[in-house]
């Protein structure tokens, strides 16, 4: 794959969701919640307003509503701005 965020969005796979049982009943995929997390793949350059702070291989959070999905070569991935991270976790 390559591809190259432009300015200061950042290009995130997010963590599986995790498989739930309620008393032996497997929860759909349709309802589970969407991860939170993620690990950064590429990056932006930054805008001369924001540098990038963020670099390939962090692992975020993120906000529930936050980015656009998009899907390559088979996976789902996150595009975002990087002021949609909420935090780096290290």
């Amino acid at each position: 794959m390559n591809i190259k965020p432009l300015a200061d969005r950042v290009l995130i796979l997010p963590a599986p969701a995790e498989e739930k049982t309620i008393g032996g009943i497997i929860i759909p995929d349709t309802a589970k919640e969407k991860p939170l997390k993620g690990e950064v793949i590429a990056t932006g350059n930054g805008t001369k307003d924001e540098e990038m702070i963020l670099k390939n291989g962090d692992t975020v959070l993120y906000g529930k509503y936050s980015g656009t999905e998009v899907e390559l070569e088979g996976k789902k991935y996150l595009i975002m701005r990087q002021s949609d991270v909420l935090a780096v976790l290290g």
